[in-house]
């Protein structure tokens, strides 16, 4: 395939999962996460459709893939401290490894320049939607209601998905 066509179709694609990532986002802050729908199923990229391909220097690029990797594991950890109803261990967690009181240790402002801007956006959002668990779980903490936890938790991974179905990191 041409290297035109096969950049017009990355384009598109990225077009597309940033469109309804944008969409769902809007449904979220209209209506409230329990009538959004997930962004997982609005933006899966179809087979052999390309994601836009996202240049770092190579340590950099190391570095990047290893703080993923850190946020999936620390969603895994926060499922954990819910199932076990330590909602505050969930908040901590989620403040710490991905709120936006992580951004420095991340090293948030070393990869930005590389990022494009759609990219900086839904990682920004990922961040906030991050804090904006954490708060939501320290209340389920107090009153014992768990729904609006879950659904900001959801949106974390919204975010990261559709990211995921935009981009990918060379």
């Amino acid at each position: 395939m041409p290297r035109t066509l096969t950049g017009l179709l990355a384009a598109f694609a990225v077009l597309a999962a940033v469109s309804a990532w944008a969409a769902d986002e809007a449904a979220v802050m209209h209506h409230g996460d329990h009538h959004a729908m997930p962004a997982a199923r609005a933006v899966a990229a179809p087979a052999g459709q390309a994601r836009m391909p996202v240049r770092f220097p190579g340590p950099l690029r190391e570095h990047t893939l290893a703080n993923m990797r850190d946020h999936l594991a620390a969603l895994g950890e926060i499922q954990e401290a819910l199932a076990r109803s330590d909602f505050d261990a969930a908040g901590r967690l989620a403040e710490q490894r991905l709120g936006m009181s992580s951004l420095t240790a991340h090293g948030a402002h070393d990869v930005a320049p590389f990022m494009p801007a759609g990219m900086q956006t839904m990682g920004t959002d990922m961040h906030h939607a991050a804090s904006q668990f954490a708060v939501a779980a320290q209340d389920a903490a107090v009153t014992g209601d768990l729904g609006r936890a879950l659904a900001a938790l959801a949106r974390v991974n919204r975010t990261c998905v559709a990211c995921h179905a935009a981009y990918r990191l060379e």
